[in-house]
């Protein structure tokens, strides 16, 4: 009797661990929000279509966050220091990226306007967005490449797998690349629709966090970098816990 339940327990935790690390992620033990990092995005009376020049005066009068810290652990990397700005419309959420680089780490020889899968494993701007706080397992993930290639994903935390490709947001976005100064750019446009907001209205606050994958090599010699920092020796990028706000105002 004694050895079998010592053979039962050791057959127990042998299955929590592996279900803790299947898929490389389990839903948060959380269910409430310590990121406290803020961004207001203004009102803008006009929509455009994405093009990649952050030179409209829209961009150049919104306010905008800068990071360059490891998104685990407290290392800069000021070579790759990332601006962020946003401004909305009723329909649209637009978002700019700056982006300073060291060189350019994307896929060569594929077309841009086809979704990629594992962009992540190349030089990436993300994006993940909450509209509806109180769902804290459920928020959305938007990726562009400085090549322009792009992927969007519906996550779902209580889910396996938990992120589903099949989704399409159909989000717009642009890029463009400044070789002498080593900059590239990134402008997105996010339907509100397509993530189950009907309209923004001056006021909302949604959960969010701004990532940047970048530099060549392997994950190891790579730089991750995060808006708002993501706790944990074995953190991911999927910790909503630590998004931060976004509150659309009407100045």
């Amino acid at each position: 009797m004694r050895l079998s339940f010592v053979v039962f327990t050791a057959i127990s935790v042998l299955l929590v661990l592996y279900l803790s690390n299947v898929s490389g992620q389990t839903p948060p033990k959380s269910q409430g929000y310590a990121g406290n990092m803020k961004i207001s995005s203004r009102f803008s009376a006009e929509d455009f279509i994405p093009d990649g020049d952050l030179m409209k005066s829209v961009w150049q009068s919104a306010e905008a966050v800068s990071f360059d810290r490891a998104a685990l652990g407290a290392k800069q990397y000021p070579e790759s220091e990332t601006r962020v700005a946003s401004f909305w419309t009723p329909r649209y959420a637009y978002f700019a990226f700056w982006c300073k680089y060291t060189k350019l780490n994307y896929y060569q020889g594929e077309a841009p306007e086809k979704e990629r899968w594992e962009l992540w494993n190349r030089d990436v701007v993300e994006i993940f967005i909450n509209p509806d706080p109180p769902r804290f397992n459920h928020y959305y993930e938007f990726e562009v490449a400085p090549n322009n290639q792009w992927i969007d994903l519906e996550i779902d935390l209580e889910k396996k797998p938990f992120n589903d490709a099949h989704w399409d947001s159909r989000f717009e976005h642009a890029t463009r690349i400044d070789e002498a100064n080593r900059v590239w750019t990134c402008e997105m446009r996010i339907r509100s629709s397509s993530m189950g907001t009907r309209i923004i209205e001056p006021g909302m606050e949604w959960r969010l966090n701004f990532y940047r994958a970048d530099g060549l090599g392997p994950d190891s010699q790579r730089r991750f970098l995060s808006w708002s920092p993501v706790p944990g020796p074995k953190a991911t990028f999927h910790q909503p816990a630590s998004f931060g706000i976004i509150r659309f105002v009407n100045p």
